[in-house]
């Protein structure tokens, strides 16, 4: 028995809080905009089919953002959690094997390639085949079997992130004018803002598919925990195990990534934050990372709307400018432990 895994430990209240704070996180960001919305009769109207002023605000704008809100930041948080688990390195998150990267390429090449002007959703269906492209090739750089070592997943996600990010930035360079340039660049800063519905249901059954994966992982994790050779001694198989954790992280990641573009240090800090309350338990740690990365995110893009700065920030710099000063933090913790 690992020294978290009290008999007294309840996960209940705690993943009821976190559900609850979601819940409220997300009608709030419902709630909160350039212009005050009545909620309430904005609501009733939309579920009456009345097609009023404050009904079709809340459909087109508030309500996708604040469901894509909570469903990236679930994602991001989740697969943080999965990656930390799988590699058992606390610095681990979804960016490690290389399908942000590889997604927000694909959207990049959506937009270069000028699709993105004559198919509204080209970016982030672009986004998801270069998150699919890129898992294909990182299963064929693995190869099959419980043999692939945690040094070469690593390896082969930093080929993945090399390669995407140098084409990218090929892309940039390459760029008919600088308006295009600056578009791109502003897509991969990441933001919930001009999104629809449509956004929503091409991304959803992407990331409910990638959440199944990863929760099934969740006992392996814990064993996983205990070293490679006792998780394989308890009868999981490592390989099969590697590829549900980053088949459902692609998955999640990628369709992520590809409606919202870059949005960074979610999977890295929730997880940190949850972890002690968990028990430090990898699989408990899945779904309470989830709804703490929904949290945040919510959080987030409600500070952005309400900042006093026109155009409003990019939600990947606010959380950038979030994580860095926690990553400091972090080192000066590792920094007095080691002492």
């Amino acid at each position: 028995m690992t020294p978290d895994a009290s008999p007294g430990f309840r996960p209940a209240p705690l993943l009821g809080s976190l559900a609850f704070a979601t819940l409220a996180m997300t009608a709030i960001s419902m709630a909160v905009g350039y212009a005050p919305l009545p909620l309430g009769p904005a609501v009733t109207d939309l579920l009456a089919g009345q097609k009023s002023l404050p009904a079709l605000v809340l459909y087109e704008l508030r309500l996708p953002r604040a469901l894509l809100g909570a469903l990236v930041g679930f994602s991001l948080g989740m697969a943080g959690a999965a990656m930390q688990g799988l590699l058992r390195n606390p610095l681990a998150e979804p960016g490690v094997i290389g399908i942000s990267s590889a997604a927000a390429f694909g959207a990049v090449l959506a937009f270069y390639s000028g699709l993105s002007a004559s198919l509204a959703l080209a970016l982030p269906l672009g986004g998801i085949a270069g998150a699919l492209v890129a898992t294909v090739i990182l299963f064929i750089l693995l190869g099959r079997g419980a043999s692939t070592t945690t040094t070469t997943l690593i390896l082969a996600g930093v080929a993945l992130n090399s390669f995407a990010g140098a084409a990218t930035a090929l892309a940039l360079n390459l760029a008919p004018n600088p308006y295009a340039a600056l578009e791109i660049v502003f897509w991969l800063m990441g933001s919930l803002a001009d999104r629809s519905m449509n956004h929503v249901a091409l991304a959803l059954p992407l990331m409910l598919t990638g959440w199944l994966l990863l929760a099934s992982t969740a006992p392996a994790l814990d064993a996983l925990s205990l070293g490679e050779d006792t998780a394989a001694s308890l009868g999981f198989d490592l390989g099969w195990l590697r590829a549900r954790l980053i088949g459902g992280a692609a998955l999640a990641v990628g369709s992520a990534v590809a409606v919202t573009g870059a949005i960074g240090f979610v999977g890295l800090v929730v997880p940190h934050l949850l972890r002690p309350l968990v028990g430090h338990r990898p699989g408990r740690l899945l779904i309470a990372s989830g709804l703490g990365g929904a949290i945040l995110v919510l959080a987030a893009d409600i500070g952005v709307r309400l900042m006093p700065i026109r155009p409003e920030l990019k939600l990947g710099v606010v959380m950038a400018l979030i994580g860095a000063p926690f990553l400091f933090a972090l080192v000066q913790r590792l920094r007095r432990e080691a002492l």
